[in-house]
């Protein structure tokens, strides 16, 4: 989708929560953050004498990525979040960034993510989709890691002597709901008095109605090859401005 000139000179502080976050997706989050600004600050917490956060030590320095030191005091119990937190807070009030993206699945940052948003500050986050709802609606936007994840190439066919054994031990991925409902609320909130809507504006009102919105969740790169695939719903038209194709939306009756 596209954004704007403010959002690219956008600074942004990227908290990573290091015992809730994949190691081997940190150049997609970093790269997935950039779109949204510039990130200034980049941090990582966690317990470093665990053997658990071993699999980060191997990426942190190639991405300039500073690591916190948070012990755990009683076993079970995430210290993580509170300096995470804390930190969150302090960067907030030094106005030293506008933007923040916080990696992790856990409802715990639901409250500073709010709290963030009451700031006038964007804030975007990067989790699983099983991140809690309320954590993903506090959020101007949220990006699945799944989303993320480089595409497996599909492993070659070998020769069996049952292929109805073979169906049944392999599980197809859960499909994606069909978006039109989203879509269709959201042009609502984008459409202008011509009865169109601009594809940036679009955009906008998805992220309104829901934040973890994607079009990578239904297996399209860009939101306007997700709308050209829903032709008897949707028209499209294009317009060309000082080189650039914009693109505009109607709703069919």
């Amino acid at each position: 989708m596209t954004e704007t000139n403010n959002i690219i000179r956008r600074r942004i502080s990227i908290l990573i929560d290091g015992d809730n976050a994949q190691a081997k997706l940190l150049p997609q989050m970093l790269a997935e953050t950039s779109k949204y600004g510039q990130v200034t600050i980049r941090r990582i917490y966690g317990d470093w004498t665990t053997a658990s956060m071993n699999s980060w030590k191997k990426v942190l320095n190639n991405h300039a990525v500073q690591p916190v030191q948070q012990f755990r005091y009683t076993i079970g119990k995430n210290a993580t979040d509170s300096a995470m937190i804390i930190d969150a807070m302090d960067i907030l009030h030094s106005d030293n960034v506008n933007g923040f993206c916080l990696v992790s699945s856990d409802s715990d940052y639901t409250r500073l993510a709010t709290r963030i948003r009451e700031a006038g500050v964007f804030v975007m986050g990067i989790g699983e989709k099983k991140t809690p709802r309320p954590f993903v609606n506090a959020c101007d936007l949220f990006v699945f890691t799944e989303n993320l994840a480089p595409k497996r190439k599909p492993a070659p066919r070998t020769k069996t002597t049952s292929s109805s054994k073979q169906q049944k031990t392999t599980k197809k991925p859960a499909a994606a709901p069909e978006p039109i409902p989203l879509l269709k609320q959201a042009f609502e909130i984008a459409v202008r008095e011509d009865g169109w809507a601009s594809m940036a504006m679009l955009g906008n009102a998805l992220y309104q109605v829901d934040p973890s919105f994607d079009p990578r969740s239904y297996g399209h790169g860009q939101l306007s090859r997700l709308i050209g695939k829903y032709k008897e719903y949707f028209e499209l038209r294009t317009q060309d401005s000082n080189g650039t194709t914009l693109f505009h939306v109607k709703l069919k009756e």
